[in-house]
């Protein structure tokens, strides 16, 4: 019988996790790798690369956060001439890393390349084209309406996108227009699941849950594998996700655990409640957290505030703002989440269904 396993059950489970560990920033999520584990993922993301038009004569720069982009950048290795992880942090210098490695190809997030765009456009005063990227792979994170096609334009490149595990960030499956289905990168390994059992999707239910099922994982074969990430079911083709669900957020690329964010606040005293806001308005995602303070005399006490955002600091390398809410309610509530991009449905996953 399989076991169905979340985030949070890979994140309990990291004491005991033995190989190469990919952790996510806040440890919420260990996926753990024996040799053989990391040969399949390299090669199944060098497969992605293939697919996306990658071949030995080309140069890619691997723009993405760890743990996803040690693993693109060694399987960009093995499919190009050349292979350089620069991580998602500061344009110009990503501007200068594509320019002086003369890449070809660029490995990196919807907003982070649609961020690149904006900045070449209204700071930098760079032609996109000037670039010379023939290439553009997008991976981790629920991609803007038009942006595929919107940055196909305006680089001249084809650009595909691709799913990939947000355990570890290796490909599982991939597509070259927004109104086009997944294709997996090998039969079986990604599924739907409902949302409010442990078992296959019902074609008719409207939404579903994305599960990758890792048969060939040397500890995790018999498991499946719960990735928070939720889509439309359209028979038995595999929608790309538009939504997530569930108590990870994804945000920037990042999952932000809400449970972590419930730990922390309930060491400050005072704290009765908050919402997470989230949104993307240009071309990055937001993160705003408002706090409710259950006595007056807090609403206004920097040393409170300062408080929490050291708190929330320490929770994730995502940056989050933190705003208190004037008015006051003694009676603690649930903490929620206000997602204007329309990505997250919810921390219950059951309650949708």
């Amino acid at each position: 019988m399989a076991r169905w396993l979340t985030r949070d059950d890979l994140g309990a489970a990291a004491g005991s996790a033995t190989g190469l560990l990919l952790v996510s920033p806040d440890v919420s999520s260990v996926l753990p790798l024996g040799p053989g584990d990391r040969a399949a993922a390299a090669e199944l993301t060098g497969a992605a690369l293939r697919e996306a038009g990658v071949g030995a004569r080309d140069r890619v720069v691997v723009a993405l956060a760890e743990p996803a982009g040690a693993l693109w950048t060694a399987a960009a290795a093995d499919v190009a001439a050349a292979a350089a992880s620069v991580g998602p942090r500061g344009r110009m210098r990503l501007h200068h890393a594509l320019s002086a490695l003369k890449a070809t190809t660029l490995v990196a997030t919807p907003t982070g390349a649609m961020d690149l765009l904006a900045r070449l456009h209204l700071e930098f005063l760079l032609d996109p084209l000037d670039l010379g990227l023939g290439t553009i792979v997008l991976t981790g994170e629920i991609a803007s309406k038009r942006t595929l096609g919107h940055l196909a334009g305006e680089f001249g490149a084809t650009v595909t996108e691709v799913l990939a595990s947000p355990f570890g960030g290796g490909a599982l499956a991939w597509r070259t227009a927004e109104e086009d289905p997944l294709k997996p990168l090998v039969d079986g390994l990604l599924g739907t699941a409902a949302l409010d059992r442990d078992d296959a999707a019902d074609p008719a239910a409207g939404l579903a849950e994305l599960v990758v099922t890792p048969h060939a994982h040397s500890t995790l074969g018999d498991a499946v594998l719960r990735t928070g990430l939720v889509a439309g079911t359209s028979g038995s083709a595999i929608p790309a996700p538009a939504h997530t669900v569930g108590e990870h957020v994804l945000v920037r690329g990042v999952w932000l655990a809400l449970p972590r964010i419930d730990g922390a606040l309930s060491k400050i005293d005072g704290v009765t409640g908050w919402e997470l806001a989230v949104n993307r308005r240009g071309t990055l995602d937001t993160a705003v957290l408002t706090v409710t303070f259950g006595r007056e005399s807090l609403v206004g006490n920097p040393m409170w505030k300062a408080r929490i955002e050291q708190s929330v600091r320490a929770l994730t390398p995502v940056s989050i703002a933190v705003e208190i809410a004037p008015e006051i309610s003694e009676a603690a509530t649930p903490g929620t989440v206000a997602d204007a991009r329309g990505h997250h449905l919810g921390r219950d996953r059951t309650a949708l269904a």
